[in-house]
C-alpha cells in the first residue's frame, strides 16, 4: 500500500548504522580540539545520539535477526569508541607539544657566562704562587676550639690581645675562628714531627669589626708557615717578596716594620710599594708610597712546642695576608662591603 511504512529489517538497520559510522568516523578524524571531539561523541554515542538510537531499534527486529544485528552494531560502536579515545590522545599530545614548543617569533633568551668571584680569584692566584714555592694547601674548620685559635698560639685567657678577637662563641670552648693562623698547630701535628714543613690555608674569619669601609665582621685570610732547620727572616723576606711580585708585578718591593703578634718573635708588618703611584705618593697610599698588606714573623718556641716540635732543633716563620685587602688594592675597590653584597652589577665588572 502506497505510503505504508517500510518494514524494519536487519539489513536496513545495518545499512543505516554503517552510514552513521562513516559520518562519525569522518567527524572524529577532523575534530580540531578536545571540545569539538566531545561534541561528536555526544551527537553519535550520547544517550540520545544517532547511533544509540539505532541500537534501540534492535527490539523491533524479528527475534531470529537480533543476535547477528546486535553483534555487528556493538562491533561498530566499539570501533567508534576506540577512534574517539585515540583521537583524544592525539589532540592532548598536540596541545602539550604546542605549550612546550619554542616560539621562534619571540626574542631569544641569552644565557650569560658565570664569573669567578674576585675574592675567590685572588685567593686561588695566591695559592698557585705559594704552591710554586713548595707550600702545600689544606682546608681547616671555620669552627675552632679555644686551644687551636688562642691557647696554642701563645694567647691565653688573660692575654690583652685576645680581647680584640674574643667574638662569636658557639659553646664555652668553641669559637668561629678569628684568624686562619688557627691552622698552624693543626698543620704541625698532621706532619707528626717530620721536617721540613711548608703549609698554607685560606678561608673565612669572624670578628666584631665593622668600624669603617675597610673592615667587616666576616673576611678572608690566607696563612702560611714554613718550618725547617736554619730558617731565618731572610727566608721569610724572600718568600714574601716573590709573593708580592706575583701579585703586584715584577717591580714591586716590600719593607718590614717592627710589630707585635703573640705567636711570632720578632714580628713585622709588611708593606708593598704602592700599586698606583709607584712610591711617588698618592691618595691610596696616603702620600707615603707604601701599602700595608700583611703581618709576619718568626714562630715563637711556645707555638712550635704546641705543634709537637722541638724549638731547639728547628725554626719557622709564619705570615697572614688579608685576601679582601689584596683584592681591594688590585681592583681599586674602596668598600669591603661590596665584596659581600652579591650585587650583580658590581660583580659583572670582574
Amino acid at each position: 500500500m502506497q505510503g505504508q511504512k517500510e518494514e524494519l529489517t536487519a539489513d536496513l538497520l545495518l545499512a543505516h548504522a554503517s552510514d552513521l559510522s562513516g559520518r562519525a568516523s569522518n567527524e572524529i578524524s577532523t575534530a580540531a580540539s578536545v571540545g569539538a571531539l566531545e561534541e561528536v561523541r555526544i551527537r553519535f554515542l550520547g544517550k540520545s545520539g544517532e547511533f544509540t538510537e539505532s541500537l534501540k531499534q534492535l527490539t523491533g527486529l524479528p527475534t531470529a535477526d537480533r543476535p547477528r544485528a546486535g553483534k555487528l552494531l556493538n562491533q561498530i560502536k566499539r570501533e567508534l569508541e576506540d577512534m574517539l579515545t585515540q583521537r583524544r590522545i592525539d589532540l592532548e599530545a598536540l596541545n602539550a607539544q604546542q605549550v612546550n614548543s619554542i616560539d621562534v617569533t619571540l626574542p631569544g633568551r641569552r644565557t650569560s657566562a658565570g664569573r669567578v668571584h674576585p675574592l675567590t680569584a685572588t685567593a686561588e692566584e695566591m695559592k698557585r704562587m705559594l704552591r710554586g714555592l713548595g707550600f702545600s694547601y689544606n682546608d681547616y674548620p671555620d669552627l675552632e676550639t679555644e686551644f687551636y685559635n688562642f691557647d696554642s698560639l701563645n694567647t691565653p685567657k688573660n692575654h690583652s690581645s685576645r680581647d680584640l678577637h674574643d667574638s662569636f662563641y658557639t659553646s664555652p670552648t668553641q669559637v668561629l675562628r678569628t684568624h686562619t693562623s688557627a691552622f698552624q698547630v693543626r698543620a704541625m701535628r698532621a706532619h707528626q714531627g717530620g721536617l721540613p714543613i711548608r703549609a698554607m690555608t685560606t678561608g673565612r674569619c669572624y670578628r666584631r669589626d665593622e668600624r669603617d669601609a675597610s673592615h667587616s665582621p666576616v673576611f678572608q685570610q690566607l696563612d702560611g708557615i714554613a718550618i725547617g732547620r736554619g730558617l731565618s727572616m731572610a727566608d721569610l723576606k724572600w718568600t714574601l717578596t716573590e709573593l708580592a711580585r706575583g701579585l703586584f708585578g715584577p717591580e714591586a718591593t716590600i719593607r718590614f716594620r717592627p710589630s707585635y703578634f703573640p705567636f711570632t718573635t720578632p714580628s713585622a708588618e709588611v708593606d708593598v710599594s704602592c700599586v698606583v703611584c709607584r712610591q711617588q705618593g698618592c691618595q691610596l697610599c696616603s702620600r707615603t708610597g707604601w701599602l700595608e698588606v700583611l703581618g709576619s714573623g718568626m714562630m715563637r718556641p711556645e707555638v712550635l712546642r704546641s705543634g709537637g716540635l722541638d724549638p731547639a732543633s728547628c725554626q719557622g716563620f709564619a705570615f697572614g695576608i688579608g685576601v679582601d685587602r689584596i683584592t681591594m688594592l688590585r681592583h681599586r675597590i674602596d668598600d669591603i662591603r661590596l665584596l659581600y653584597a652579591n650585587e650583580e652589577a658590581f660583580l659583572r665588572q670582574f
